[in-house]
């Protein structure tokens, strides 16, 4: 029997296929989505994507028969990026399902649900509820109504990438050459449709859809998954590269030299152009993005509004806020323009508009964004994280000038360096940022943590 709390995450669900995720289960989701959101009672269909892994067209025939035999319909959308999923929701106003693992593994799936209009729904937004009816449904299978819902085949690739086209216009910028790393994954399938006009010749890196990844794993945040692009970048001359991920809703960027620019100068960057179209707007940034991005608002005459990390936490605070756009470290970029949801596509326009608008190297132009010298995140397994963070909380609460927060996990805060450490939502894993004015500050306070959390010595230089 599958382990249905062990694949609903706290936002998400996923699972090795068919172990803990199999058509049954995507079957049994389909019902509980229209019955946790109500959907008969309001739009009375459910829009459904998926990606090129080769387990996704089956899971989502099944939600959609899950779904159809509520006497709710289905809108099939076909294979999609995640943040073309979020776009025919926002454009249909219909709840969405997409089936992806995003840049897991080729033996992951999963399902990304939202509301319509692109809502989140989280764990306390209504996952969990769908997790405990789906559980029910294994054991007890609902009965079907006597006339079940239709789906209905429809295209939207071409209305998403006008769409994008529609809130960055290119046309007017310089030429570029951009190489792009789709990893095998549907940045392939957006990228042609969204850059076919307009003056950036794009050098393709594995653009062939295959959920099998036999180039690297689709997941740009793992310094090793970016070395093919890197190469590429200089070998052709490039003025700049991008990398998305497996679902293609996030991208990372390198500049002309193959230099990783960060996901918190991007965040910068974007912020600062959205202010110049909505002056006086807020900004939300997570709490692990440097601490350049919320002086970077506040200095554009922006309100910087700090939020826990995960995209229903994003998305939430933007809706409180009418904030205009959003950014994350693991490169999620959220627009209130794409109905509040993440989109590396739209971030990527901004990147190409930032450098093609003048005549810098993307090097330089994005270098007054980066003022501060970043760990990145440091993941540790350990036996009691709980704990684990208590013990870092006595060590340095109470230090002078020192300030500590527990918005997420635990933020120690001073002049000159800060750091966080977090438990993850799945593993007994704490991860660890750390962020200082320089790096043999970072790196002093780096060591001294990880030697909390490790139980290692700290060894004197």
């Amino acid at each position: 029997m599958v382990d249905v709390a062990a694949i609903f995450k706290a936002y998400d669900v996923r699972g090795v296929v068919p172990d803990e995720l199999d058509e049954s289960v995507a079957r049994a989701a389909g019902a509980a989505f229209v019955e946790v959101l109500d959907v008969l009672a309001g739009p009375g269909a459910v829009v459904v994507g998926y990606d090129m892994r080769p387990s996704s067209p089956g899971l989502a025939a099944a939600f959609a028969e899950g779904v159809t035999s509520t006497g709710a319909d289905v809108v099939d959308i076909g294979l999609a990026s995640t943040d073309q999923l979020y776009f025919a929701s926002g454009r249909l106003q219909l709840p969405g399902a997409m089936f992806t693992a995003s840049h897991n593994p080729a033996k992951y799936n999963g399902i990304k649900l939202c509301r319509a209009g692109a809502s989140p729904v989280g764990a306390e937004s209504g996952l969990r509820d769908i997790a405990d009816l789906v559980a029910k449904s294994l054991t007890e299978p609902p009965a079907g109504v006597p006339v079940p819902g239709k789906v209905t085949r429809k295209n939207l690739l071409t209305a998403y990438a006008d769409h994008l086209n529609e809130l960055v216009d290119l046309t007017g910028i310089r030429p570029l050459k951009v190489v792009v790393d789709a990893g095998n994954g549907m940045g392939g399938h957006t990228v042609p449709a969204v850059f076919a006009t307009g003056p950036v010749e794009i050098v393709p890196l594995y653009f062939e859809l295959d959920g099998n990844f036999p180039n690297h794993e689709a997941n740009p945040l793992d310094p090793k998954n970016l070395v093919d692009l890197q190469a590429k970048v200089r070998e052709v001359g490039a003025d700049l590269g991008l990398a998305f991920d497996g679902d293609a809703d996030r991208c990372f960027v390198v500049d002309e030299q193959g230099d990783p620019i960060s996901p918190s100068a991007i965040t910068g960057a974007v912020a600062v152009r959205e202010l110049a179209k909505h002056p006086g707007s807020s900004v939300i940034h997570n709490l692990i993005t440097s601490k350049a991005v919320p002086e970077l608002i506040t200095e554009h005459g922006g309100t910087p509004v700090r939020a826990r990390v995960g995209h229903s936490y994003i998305k939430a605070q933007m809706a409180e806020t009418d904030a205009v756009f959003g950014g994350e470290h693991s490169a999620h970029y959220y627009f209130r323009d794409f109905w509040r949801a993440d989109t590396g596509m739209l971030a990527a326009l901004h990147v190409l508009a930032a450098v093609g608008e003048q005549d810098r190297p993307a090097s330089e132009v994005f270098a007054k964004y980066e003022r501060y010298v970043a760990s990145g995140e440091i993941n540790n397994r350990v036996d009691d994280p709980a704990a684990t963070v208590a013990a870092i909380e006595d060590t340095y609460a109470g230090r002078d000038g020192v300030t500590v927060d527990h918005l997420d996990g635990l933020t120690v805060d001073a002049e000159e360096w800060w750091f966080n450490v977090r438990a993850s939502n799945t593993e007994p894993l704490l991860r660890l940022n750390v962020e200082a004015g320089d790096a043999a500050t970072m790196a002093r306070v780096r060591d001294e943590v990880l030697a909390l959390i490790t139980g290692a010595p700290v060894e004197e230089n």
